[in-house]
C-alpha cells in the first residue's frame, strides 16, 4: 500500500492525504485502510520534494478534522444504530466497549486519545456524537487531536525517509531491502493486532 500510494503523482499523493483520513470515521473506511497510511507516505513524498510539508499537514488535519466532524454528527443524528450497519468482517475489529470506556472516563480527551489508535479513531466520533457530548467540546478536541496527529504523522514519514536515505547512502542498503522491511513491520503490526483483539 505504502509502495502503490508514494509512485502516485505528487497532487494525487496530496488528494489521498486528505481523501483518506477524512473517510476514516465517516465510512469506518479506517477499519480496513488506516488514514495515517496516506499521510506517513506523504511526509515520505515530501522529504523527496514532491510537496511542501506544510501542504500534507494541512490536508492530513483538514481531512482529519472533518471525516470526525461527519462521523460525530452521524452518532447524533442515528446514535449507535450506525454501527449496526457495518459489514461483519468489519465488525470483528470494532471495540465498542473500549471506545466506550474511553469516552466516560476521559470525555473529550477520549478525543485525542483516541486519534492515535487506529480502530478507536474510526469509532470515537461516532460514539461521541451518540453519547450526546457536547459540540464545543467535541469540536475543540477534534481540531486539535486533528493537528497534532497529522503533524505528527507527516512528520514521522518525512524524519523516517530521511534516515532511509541516510541509510542508503552511508550503508549502501538497497531500496528493495529497505521496503522489505517496511513491509515486514508493517504485516507483524498486524498481526499484533489481531491477536490483541482476539483475546
Amino acid at each position: 500500500m505504502l509502495a502503490v500510494i508514494a509512485a502516485l503523482p505528487p497532487v494525487v499523493v496530496l488528494i489521498l492525504v486528505f481523501v483518506l483520513p477524512a473517510l476514516e470515521s465517516s465510512t469506518l473506511l479506517g477499519l480496513v485502510v488506516p488514514g495515517e497510511t496516506a499521510v506517513l507516505v506523504g511526509g515520505v513524498v515530501a522529504h523527496g520534494g514532491g510537496l511542501p510539508l506544510w501542504a500534507v499537514i494541512a490536508m492530513a488535519a483538514a481531512g482529519a478534522c472533518l471525516g470526525d466532524q461527519i462521523g460525530y454528527l452521524l452518532g447524533r443524528r442515528y446514535g449507535p444504530a450506525v454501527l449496526g450497519r457495518v459489514p461483519a468482517v468489519a465488525r470483528r475489529h470494532l471495540d465498542l466497549n473500549r471506545a466506550r470506556r474511553l469516552l466516560a472516563r476521559r470525555g473529550a480527551a477520549a478525543v485525542l486519545i483516541g486519534r492515535w489508535v487506529a480502530v478507536l479513531r474510526t469509532v470515537v466520533p461516532i460514539i461521541a456524537g451518540a453519547s450526546g457530548m457536547r459540540r464545543a467540546a467535541f469540536g475543540w478536541a477534534n481540531v486539535a487531536g486533528g493537528l497534532v496527529w497529522a503533524t505528527g504523522v507527516a512528520l514521522l514519514g518525512y524524519l523516517g525517509a530521511a534516515s532511509l536515505h541516510y541509510l542508503e547512502r552511508e550503508l549502501g542498503i538497497g531500496t528493495h531491502a529497505l521496503l522489505a522491511v517496511l513491509v515486514v513491520v508493517a504485516l507483524v503490526s498486524l498481526w499484533r493486532r489481531r491477536v490483541r483483539q482476539r483475546r
